[in-house]
């Protein structure tokens, strides 16, 4: 992630937000980056300062953002306008990666436990991504069956992930999937079922 950064030692901001800003995440986020070279801060927007958040945003060379419900990270996300500036730091060339929610909403839509425990879809996502994207594709066994109905329902075929697996995208385009699990998988799911994609392991 980082060495696709525009700079050597990039800066690296975490966006909470759907975990509701939860202190012990980020310490988690701070914990996993001592040691490396970078320059990391967070943005917290449930008690937020008199910081402007688009300008935070704009001075990033990666943008974070952690799990948690993704539909209320949304809502928040449009209230400050911090959806606008992520479009924004997509076309300045910044890093914007994360897991769970963080890898769903820069999709058109995708499969979520926000409204339900039960699983449902999610038809609002920010849309930087073409298509529909499925977390945890291994760790919640209803995942793949839901995936499949809401995509006969109407939502776009998109991407199914495992836990740890990555996938890069450039320009909007799929450019390739990598996970440091050898048993890590990655579909490309549609109205005729799943296309199994190549993994790329990370050593």
């Amino acid at each position: 992630m980082f060495g696709l950064a525009r700079r050597r030692r990039p800066r690296v901001l975490f966006l909470p937000t759907a975990s509701g800003d939860k202190a012990d995440y980020l310490f988690t986020f701070y914990r996993e980056l001592a040691g490396v070279d970078c320059d990391p801060r967070h943005l917290l927007l449930f008690e937020r300062t008199t910081e402007d958040p688009a300008a935070v945003i704009a001075a990033q060379d990666v943008v974070v953002v952690g799990g948690g419900n993704t539909a209320n990270m949304l809502a928040i996300w449009r209230l400050h306008g911090v959806d606008r500036a992520l479009r924004d730091a997509y076309d300045a060339g910044t890093v914007l990666t994360g897991w769970s929610a963080g890898m769903l909403c820069w999709f058109e839509g995708g499969i979520t436990d926000s409204f339900t425990p039960e699983l449902g879809p999610l038809r609002d996502g920010l849309g930087l991504l073409k298509g529909s994207a499925c977390p945890h594709y291994d760790s919640e066994e209803r995942r793949a069956g839901v995936f499949a109905r809401e995509i006969a329902a109407g939502l776009p075929a998109g991407i199914a992930l495992d836990d740890g697996v990555a996938a890069l995208y450039e320009e909007g385009r799929l450019k390739e999937v990598v996970s440091p699990r050898a048993d890590g998988r990655a579909f490309l799911v549609d109205g005729s079922g799943e296309r199994r994609l190549d993994v790329r392991l990370l050593g």
